[in-house]
């Protein structure tokens, strides 16, 4: 793991991997994923399910800390092609979000045109600013 650059490690441990999330503009959009290749949360051991929630509201206490947002969002559905790997997602919500892209549809903010994406080096920033604060 330490030959990725930091937005592919923010943390990790002996179960699960967090990494900035790529293809979007939003600062702090992490990934959380399993070590081992797991298809469905059924699926995760009894200590990666212990794990996860330690992990979740770690995650989003060094969100708030960092990107000053009112609340974060998790979400997992390992269902897109080229993803079914499960991996959960925690997004930082600013109080500025609009309306019409809070809770589900805020994943309309990946994907987006590659010159809205966070460049890599700015990804790196903040996933060493999370990591200092986890």
């Amino acid at each position: 793991m330490e030959a990725l650059p930091p937005r592919e490690v923010v943390a990790f441990d002996e179960h699960w991997r967090v990494a900035h999330a790529f293809g979007t503009g939003t600062p702090g959009w992490l990934v959380l994923m399993p070590r081992r290749h797991v298809t469905a949360v059924a699926e995760l051991s009894d200590a990666e399910a212990a794990a996860l929630g330690v992990w979740q509201v770690r995650l989003s206490r060094a969100l708030h800390a960092v990107t000053g947002c009112r609340k974060t969002y998790i979400a997992q559905f390992a269902e897109a092609a080229g993803f079914a790997h499960v991996h959960f997602h925690i997004v930082p919500r600013a109080d500025d979000l609009p309306a019409d892209l809070r809770g589900p549809r805020v994943f309309a903010l990946l994907a987006r045109a590659p010159e809205d994406d966070l460049s890599e080096a700015r990804r790196d920033e903040l996933a060493l600013a999370i990591r200092d604060r986890l």
